[in-house]
């Protein structure tokens, strides 16, 4: 059974930076794609990064490039997401996702595994 347990959330000044965690288990991820989503109130689940666990390549969207970093510890099978240059427009909750086969998408639609997420709040 895949979990995907995340961590890292909290409230941050407007400018400061945070880093999530999201811990892997339940299978062998080399040939998987892990992702973190965020859902701000009132809003949908959006894509903001993946990474291809076995090459570490990956994909961002627009409205994070440049200030969000996604890595991978591969003995920790731990994820990560540095987040830089924090806005107010970040505040959501923030969920770790997985898919397979190793092929980098931003729909979440294509995600069969989430975590439960973490709470990120950024004030003004």
């Amino acid at each position: 059974q895949v979990q995907l347990v995340e961590s890292g959330g909290g409230l941050v000044q407007a400018g400061g930076s945070l880093r999530l965690s999201c811990a892997a288990s339940g299978r062998t991820f080399s040939n998987y794609v892990m992702a973190w989503f965020r859902q701000a109130p009132g809003k949908e689940r959006e894509f903001v990064a993946a990474i291809r666990w076995s090459v570490g390549s990956t994909l961002y969207a627009n409205s994070v490039k440049g200030r969000f970093t996604i890595s991978r510890d591969n003995a920790k099978n731990t994820v990560y997401l540095q987040m830089n240059s924090l806005k107010p427009e970040d505040t959501a909750v923030y969920y770790c996702a997985t898919r397979f086969p190793s092929v980098l998408v931003s729909n979440r639609g294509d995600y069969s595994y989430w975590g439960q997420g973490t709470q990120v709040t950024v004030s003004s």
